[in-house]
C-alpha cells in the first residue's frame, strides 16, 4: 500500500501496484461476507490538463483495484487518441430510465418516508399517468414537450386540473430526488410546464367552541390523538412535523419546540401555550432521537392520522351538508384554525407567516380579511386618541 489518510469515516490508500488508482477503506460499510467495504477510485488529467478523480465502484459490487487500473488505462488511450472520455457514474446517470428511477428508488423511498396517503397517490400516477409515457425514456431526454403530453392525455381522459397537478408535482419532486442523489444533473423538465393550479386552500377554521368540543371528543377515545390535535391547534403545525418530532426537539425551558427539516425547508421553532407545556410536562420522555408520537405497531414514525379524528368529526357533524372540499374540516383545518384565530387577535401578518412557517408573506395573505376586525378596532382607538387630543386643545386654548 501507499499513502494513507485517516479520516472518521474511513481511510485513503493509494496502491503501489497499480499507479493511479487509490481505495477508499469504509469503516461502517460491509460487504457481504462481513469485511470492510472498498471503493476504488481513479486519477488522471483530462485532455486540457485538469486533474480529474473518478469514482469506479465499491468492492461489494465486484469491483477490483485491477479493474478500476484497466479502466484507468483505457481513459488514458482514449485521451491519447483524442476520443471522448465519459466518466462512469456519469454515463450510469444517463442510462437511468424514469420507470427505473421510480420503481427503484424513489417510489421505495416515497414509501418509506412519506404519509400513506402521499405514496398511494404518487404511485398511481405514476402507474396510470406517467409511466405510458415517460417510462422508457432516460431521465436525461425527459422534456417540457414530453409533459406536455401528459397533460393532455389525462385532460382528454376528462382528469381535473387539480390531478394534472398532482402528476406534474409528482414528476417534480421525483427529478429534484435524483438531482439529490446525484442521478440526475440538469434542469428540472418541468420547470419549464405551466402546471394548473386550482384554489384549493382551506376557507373553514373552528369557532372556540367547535374546537374545543373536538377535541373533547377526540380525547375520550386516544389520548396520542388528542396530544397530536393540541399541537395542530395551539402551535400551527403540520401533520408530518408532528410526526417528526423527537425529544431532542422539545425544550421545556424556554417552552419551544424546534420544527426541523419542515415542509419549507426552514427549521423554525414553535412557541407552546400553557395547556401544551402541560402535556409534555405530564408525557414521559424517551431518548433524544425517539419520537415523540410513536406507532402503536411498530414504534415508528407515525404515517397517517388515526381515524378517532374523522369519526369524532362525523359525530359532531361537522362537514355534515358541505360539499366543497376547501370548507370541509380535516386535520389541517386545526393548523388553519390556529392561523386564523391569531390575524383575528391582531397579530401582524408577518409574525403569523413566521409562525406558521409560510415561506412566502403571499402564503399567509390568505388570513388578512380575517382582520378587518381587529384594524376596525384599531381605527377606533385611533379616533378616540384624535377626540382625546383635540379636547385637550380645546381646553388648554380656554385657559390661556
Amino acid at each position: 500500500m501507499g499513502d494513507k489518510t485517516v479520516t472518521k469515516q474511513g481511510q485513503w490508500k493509494s496502491l503501489k501496484r497499480y499507479p493511479g488508482v487509490q481505495v477508499y477503506v469504509s469503516l461502517t460499510r460491509k460487504t457481504a461476507d462481513g469485511r470492510q467495504d472498498q471503493c476504488f477510485y481513479i486519477r488522471y488529467r483530462d485532455s486540457r490538463g485538469k486533474m480529474v478523480r473518478e469514482k469506479i465502484g465499491w468492492l461489494s459490487e465486484g469491483i477490483t483495484a485491477a479493474y478500476a487500473f484497466q479502466i484507468r488505462n483505457e481513459r488514458l488511450r482514449n485521451i491519447r487518441l483524442g476520443e471522448e472520455v465519459i466518466p462512469i457514474q456519469k454515463r450510469r446517470k444517463q442510462q437511468w430510465t424514469f420507470s427505473e428511477f421510480m420503481e427503484e428508488r424513489y417510489l421505495p423511498w416515497s414509501q418509506e418516508e412519506k404519509a400513506l396517503k402521499t405514496y398511494k397517490r404518487e404511485e398511481q400516477v405514476y402507474r396510470l399517468w406517467l409511466k405510458p409515457i415517460l417510462g422508457e425514456k432516460a431521465l436525461k431526454e425527459i422534456s417540457p414537450f414530453d409533459l406536455e403530453k401528459v397533460k393532455k392525455s389525462m385532460k382528454d381522459a376528462g382528469r381535473s386540473e387539480r390531478s394534472i397537478e398532482i402528476a406534474l408535482a409528482t414528476v417534480r419532486r421525483a427529478f429534484n430526488k435524483a438531482k439529490d442523489w446525484d442521478i440526475f444533473e440538469g434542469e428540472n423538465p418541468v420547470s419549464k410546464v405551466k402546471i394548473p393550479r386550482k384554489d384549493n386552500r382551506r376557507l373553514r377554521f373552528l369557532t372556540p367552541e367547535e374546537a374545543e368540543a373536538l377535541l373533547a371528543e377526540v380525547r375520550k377515545h386516544s389520548e396520542q390523538t388528542y396530544e397530536m390535535c393540541l399541537l395542530a391547534l395551539h402551535c400551527g403545525l403540520r401533520f408530518g412535523e408532528i410526526a417528526n418530532l423527537t425529544w431532542q426537539d422539545i425544550d421545556l425551558a424556554r417552552a419551544q419546540i424546534y420544527i426541523r427539516d419542515p415542509k419549507n425547508n426552514t427549521t423554525r421553532v414553535a412557541y407552546m401555550t400553557e395547556a401544551v407545556k402541560k402535556m409534555f410536562t405530564g408525557k414521559k420522555p424517551g431518548a433524544p432521537e425517539d419520537y415523540v408520537f410513536k406507532d402503536r405497531r411498530h414504534g415508528g414514525k407515525i404515517k397517517w392520522l388515526s381515524q378517532v379524528f374523522y369519526k369524532a368529526v362525523k359525530k359532531l357533524g361537522l362537514n355534515d351538508g358541505i360539499a366543497d372540499p376547501r370548507m370541509r374540516v380535516c386535520f389541517h383545518t386545526l393548523r388553519h384554525t390556529f392561523g386564523s384565530w391569531l390575524v383575528m387577535q391582531g397579530v401582524p401578518i408577518y409574525t403569523v407567516k413566521e409562525l406558521m412557517g409560510h415561506k412566502t408573506l403571499a402564503m399567509t395573505e390568505r388570513y388578512a380579511h380575517l382582520a378587518a376586525e381587529a384594524q376596525r378596532a384599531a381605527v377606533k382607538q385611533l379616533e378616540q386618541l384624535v377626540k382625546a387630543i383635540s379636547q385637550s386643545n380645546v381646553v388648554s386654548l380656554k385657559q390661556g
